[in-house]
């Protein structure tokens, strides 16, 4: 009866080991370091020009073809949001 008491607390430990050397390596895994950047990534994964095009005038965008990110100037008559009193 004893043994039973001591095979299950067994087991209990090796799963619980084994979890966390799983969940160890799949940290290590998805966290490495890695030459690529979202810049070389990009090409693999953009759409056509034409669909970024169609897709910017639908939601209202306008379409830039530099290069790099530029701050947008604030619209005439657009107020800076102001905290609400409550």
């Amino acid at each position: 009866m004893r043994w039973e008491y001591v095979i299950v607390a067994v087991i209990l430990l090796f799963g619980i080991y084994a979890f966390l050397v799983l969940t160890g390596f799949e940290t290590q895994t998805l966290s490495r370091r890695t030459t690529r950047t979202a810049d070389g990534m990009y090409p693999s994964y953009a759409d056509s020009l034409r669909k970024q095009r169609r897709y910017a005038r639908q939601h209202g965008g306008e379409w830039t073809s530099d290069e790099g990110t530029h701050p947008r100037e604030p619209d005439e008559g657009a107020h800076p949001r102001e905290p609400k009193d409550t």
